[in-house]
């Protein structure tokens, strides 16, 4: 099933991507738990080399197989940035976790069109775990159909966040602290991980700010594939050029009741 308006995808794209995580997780697998020499990037983000080794693999079997497609990447930029469609990746989500020996990174592949989310992939290297969901189809766990759960309120919600350390500008730590005290459970550190948990009926919201594109992007077609819904904190379905606040509900009669406590926090503050 399709939202109103929205195409499904094509199937031969969602049998591409069931094969990148053979090219990626050995790569992954070569340099966790190991000696790395990490770099900082400008803005304080750690980096290394696997992270870099997985991108361009990834770069260069999709310039084989479609080469008039766009490539949006953490470590390597933008190419072909007017194709219809685009590839947005994050070769290593949770390189924090990556390089401390913490099985929670992943690496994420979103296809867009025209900027939307259409596919997206949620590999877990260490784990041996892969989400694909994919607008019409709806979301797989290792080859596995599943759905995200039902949750009656937020008072008996499992919440999830990479960080409260992500909440950077006031506003948002009004909203984080806010939305954290109207649940049941706010729990911390699983990175994209979190995502797929919800996709699998194991959590009911991640809340989370300060992401890039290449880090929410292949998240929202796995979480809605699952039967949940993922909004920017205003309610507004993401796209490639979403701010990166954002919030994801397994059960989406949860999302207005979530989307009028961030208003009111912000209220509050004004």
């Amino acid at each position: 099933m399709t939202a109103a308006g929205e195409e499904a995808c094509p199937s031969h794209f969602i049998d591409f991507v069931r094969t990148l995580p053979d090219i990626t997780r050995p790569l992954a697998q070569k340099h966790f738990r190991t000696t790395l020499e990490v770099d900082d990037k400008e803005d304080a983000s750690p980096v290394t080399i696997a992270d870099r080794a997985i991108e361009q693999a990834l770069r260069t079997r999709i310039s084989e197989h479609f080469p008039d497609h766009g490539l949006l990447g953490e470590e390597y930029g933008q190419e072909r940035g007017d194709a219809p469609y685009c590839w947005v990746l994050d070769p290593i989500d949770g390189t924090k976790s990556f390089v401390t020996g913490k099985p929670t990174f992943g690496t994420l592949i979103a296809l867009a069109h025209h900027g939307v989310p259409i596919l997206g992939v949620i590999d877990m290297p260490a784990l041996q775990e892969v989400w694909i969901g994919a607008v019409g189809h709806g979301t797989e766990w290792n080859g596995q159909a599943v759905k995200s759960r039902s949750c009656a309120s937020l008072d008996k919600a499992f919440f999830q966040a990479t960080s409260p350390f992500m909440f950077v500008s006031q506003e948002e730590k009004n909203a984080h602290n806010a939305l954290s005290q109207a649940v049941k459970h706010p729990l911390y550190g699983a990175d994209c991980y979190a995502y797929g948990l919800l996709a699998c009926g194991w959590v009911d919201i991640v809340f989370e700010a300060s992401l890039q594109p290449y880090d929410f992007m292949a998240l929202v077609p796995v979480v809605e594939g699952a039967g949940g819904l993922m909004r920017d904190w205003q309610g507004n379905p993401l796209t490639i050029t979403s701010a990166g606040q954002v919030v994801a509900c397994g059960d989406p009669t949860l999302m207005p009741a979530a989307l009028s406590v961030l208003a009111q926090s912000q209220e509050e503050a004004a």
